[in-house]
C-alpha cells in the first residue's frame, strides 16, 4: 500500500493518459453508424453503396461526390424510398459537415434502411482526402 501512496503522481499520469488514448473511441469519430471517407470508397466500390447528399439543392450543386443522390433532409422522409427501393442497400448519407447527415440516419433507420450510415465530416471531410467531387 505505501508503494501506492508513495507512487501516486505516476498512477495518475497512467491514467490519463489512458484516458487520453481512449477518448478518440468515445468521441464523435467512433459513433456507430459513421464512417470516415476511405469505408465510404470501400462501401461504393464492394457493396455498391448508394450515396445520399442531404444538403439543399444550392450545396449539392456547389460540389458532390461522384454518382451522389440529393434529397434534402426536409424531404428525405418522403423521398428516400422511391429514391432507394431496395432497403437491404448500403446507404451513405452526406451533407457539409456531418450533423445533418446523422439526422438523416435516424429517418432512414426509422424508415427500414439499416445500413444507412453517415460519412463522418461530411464533405469536408471528403474533400480533405482528396477524392472526386463533380459539380453541376
Amino acid at each position: 500500500m505505501s508503494f501506492f501512496l508513495e507512487n501516486w503522481v505516476l498512477f495518475a499520469v497512467a491514467i490519463t493518459s489512458g484516458a487520453f488514448l481512449l477518448w478518440p473511441l468515445a468521441s464523435s469519430g467512433a459513433r456507430a453508424g459513421s464512417l470516415n471517407a476511405a469505408q465510404a470508397v470501400q462501401l461504393m466500390n464492394r457493396e455498391k453503396a448508394v450515396v445520399v447528399d442531404v444538403r439543399d439543392a444550392a450545396g449539392f450543386a456547389s460540389g458532390h461526390i461522384i454518382g451522389a443522390k440529393n434529397l434534402p433532409l426536409a424531404d428525405l422522409e418522403a423521398k428516400l424510398p422511391g429514391a432507394v427501393k431496395n432497403k437491404a442497400t448500403q446507404v451513405i448519407l452526406v451533407c457539409a459537415n456531418g450533423a445533418s447527415a446523422n439526422k438523416g440516419v435516424a429517418i432512414a433507420k426509422k424508415l427500414g434502411y439499416d445500413n444507412a450510415q453517415s460519412l463522418t465530416g461530411g464533405m469536408g471531410a471528403w474533400r480533405a482526402a482528396n477524392l472526386p467531387v463533380e459539380k453541376t
